[in-house]
């Protein structure tokens, strides 16, 4: 089993905190004076806690701030069988159990860490203070015609492990960064590039995530069981929507599902693509501070 922990990049003013929650080890990023009331923020698919650090430094004069990085992502332990959505779900509550026994939370969530967030929030409603979605709640339905050929391509898919990519240097990374980000400058690709990748011990540079994140599982989405679970949440919701996002549904198919959220609103940052912490971190941080401040 991988287990990284290799040192920060110099330009990450945070701590690191290991748990051990259902066997693994969980990485917390903390910023802040931990005399603050704690705001909860959780990443997205093959990012990690750390990308976050532009938009966490609008929020400190009010918050600490807490990140975990999910199962196989950034310095968390990578299981060994894989990954099933609703692990993501139980860790979130091991690490509000360690942090937050008593008191509910503020919490936010980014793309699946907003689906991840928003679901906690309705199978626990009265652990969850406020509660934001950053561009997230968005999978596509899955009919379930697609089952039987989903299942046989993970199957398929596990039989043989998969091989890790390697890059020369952090630099090299970074050029890969900016291709799927154009938007971002070179020295902005460069500080993701140190944050989703780290030394492999070989001198090559390796991504934080275990490849197995990219493997079709045999499950399929289904929307209809996930807004039973949203109309349990209570917490006030606030959704900050990015207006260049290519990951969003539909207008009419958003809109009903947040039918679903019985106290929520929208924010619509208009400059920005999926990655709002890439593309506008302080105007999404205002939108948050804005929100958990009521």
């Amino acid at each position: 089993m991988f287990s990284p922990h290799p040192p920060h990049p110099p330009q990450l003013h945070s701590r690191s905190e290991f748990l051990r929650i259902r066997g693994l080890r969980c990485h917390v990023r903390r910023w802040g004076d931990e005399r603050l009331p704690k705001l909860f923020l959780t990443h997205g698919w093959l990012d990690v806690s750390a990308t976050f650090q532009p938009l966490v430094e609008h929020l400190l004069d009010r918050w600490q701030v807490l990140l975990p990085d999910w199962r196989g992502f950034g310095y968390s332990e990578w299981p060994q069988d894989g990954y099933w959505f609703y692990d993501y779900v139980a860790d979130l509550e091991g690490v509000l159990d360690h942090y937050s026994p008593d008191q509910p939370v503020l919490l936010a969530g980014h793309s699946m860490g907003a689906q991840v967030s928003a679901l906690y929030a309705g199978l626990r409603p009265a652990r969850v203070r406020r509660l934001v979605c950053l561009d997230g709640i968005g999978l596509p339905d899955a009919p379930p015609q697609r089952a039987p050929a989903r299942v046989r391509k993970w199957l398929d898919q596990i039989r043989e492990p998969l091989p890790v990519k390697t890059y020369d240097s952090f630099e090299q990374l970074g050029g890969r960064v900016r291709r799927q980000h154009p938007q971002l400058s070179e020295a902005q690709a460069l500080f993701v590039a140190r944050c989703w990748g780290q030394q492999d011990g070989h001198g090559r540079i390796r991504l934080c995530a275990d490849p197995k994140h990219t493997l079709a599982g045999p499950l399929l989405y289904r929307a209809a069981e996930a807004e039973e679970v949203w109309r349990q949440v209570t917490a006030p919701t606030l959704f900050i929507d990015a207006a260049k996002s290519q990951t969003a549904l539909p207008a009419e198919e958003r809109t009903r599902r947040r039918a679903a959220f019985a106290d929520q609103r929208v924010v619509v940052i208009e400059e920005a693509g999926h990655m709002l912490h890439f593309d506008a971190p302080r105007e999404t941080a205002q939108a948050i501070a804005a929100f958990m401040a009521e």
